[in-house]
């Protein structure tokens, strides 16, 4: 264990490059090397708080190559506590010698690798010229959820909507000195039927993207609502879209947004177009620009295998230098 690695949460915010990492996570659903099982997915009582928590497990490999293994929980109610509402970590292992070569933040990691697969599934499904986005929700993908799309579209204009002004002007301030203009907005009627992108990442259990609100051409992220209960985006919405998911896998079977349409048949499995394989090998792509298309990711562990490679590797060549 001597020669274990440790990366702490501030090694992967100083050491991640969106252009990068969204590179990585295109490479590695194209080259379907890495095997990946579904994910264990646990919810557990948790009496002190009003609300279930979740027990996630993780693992990936490439045989012969690396392995890894991420370990989380997810706490509701943790901003009660001011705690994050995930916590976890990854563990990453030599998959030819079994040993285990670094132990990192896992936090970080996944919302690093989340927003970079967000903005691949943009870089496929938003207008070229994309130049507006609404972000909805202000935990801690929502910072990096508009830097990962502002690294593969124009964005000029941001707005931030959350249930807290404070929090939604907290991640405005953190824009300060970028090329974009960050403005928070007190209602999501204001703007959302004008942005290219909207990106919601929150874990409500009512709809907030409504079909009635949206508009031909505009793309659609829905990156939180992990459980079947949670819903982001309503039935006017999904029933309009043409919807794309990380991969089959999960997001068939995980979140609301998709399950509990299928489960009432406003939509059927053959209406969902590709998922990130698909749409990263270039098949089924059929994008107009008046396409309203929506992605719908629940995570996957080969994102996860893939930037913990990325950080690991980063690390060593910062040991040689």
């Amino acid at each position: 264990m001597n020669n274990v690695v440790h990366l702490e949460a501030s090694f992967i915010e100083k050491h991640t490059s969106f252009d990068d990492l969204v590179g990585v996570l295109r490479k590695a659903f194209q080259n379907r090397r890495t095997e990946t099982p579904m994910r264990h997915h646990h919810d557990f009582r948790n009496p002190k708080a009003s609300k279930d928590s979740t027990l996630l497990l993780m693992p990936s490999w490439n045989p012969s190559e690396d392995l890894g293994v991420k370990v989380v929980t997810v706490s509701p109610e943790n901003g009660k506590h001011m705690l994050p509402a995930i916590q976890g970590i990854y563990l990453y292992f030599d998959a030819h010698k079994g040993t285990l070569k670094a132990i990192m933040d896992a936090k970080s990691l996944t919302a690093k690798r989340t927003a970079a697969a967000s903005a691949l599934a943009s870089d496929y499904l938003s207008v070229a010229n994309a130049s507006s986005l609404l972000m909805i929700g202000t935990g801690a993908l929502s910072e990096n959820l508009i830097r990962a799309h502002a690294a593969v579209r124009p964005i000029e204009r941001v707005y931030v909507w959350g249930r807290s002004t404070e929090k939604a002007q907290a991640v405005c301030n953190a824009f300060a000195s970028d090329h974009f203009e960050v403005h928070p907005v007190a209602t999501l009627s204001e703007v959302i039927s004008t942005v290219d992108i909207i990106s919601c990442a929150t874990l409500s259990e009512e709809p907030l993207v409504l079909g009635k609100d949206v508009r031909p051409g505009q793309h659609i992220d829905l990156v939180g609502a992990y459980k079947k209960n949670m819903r982001e985006g309503d039935d006017a919405l999904i029933s309009k879209a043409h919807i794309f998911l990380d991969t089959y896998q999960g997001g068939l079977k995980e979140s609301g947004d998709i399950v509990i349409p299928l489960q009432s048949g406003i939509i059927s499995e053959a209406d969902i177009k590709a998922d990130l394989f698909e749409l990263c090998t270039q098949k089924k792509i059929h994008r107009s620009p008046e396409d309203i298309t929506v992605f719908k990711s629940v995570g996957h562990a080969l994102e996860d295998l893939a930037a913990a490679a990325y950080y690991y590797n980063k690390h060593t060549l910062n040991a040689d230098a």
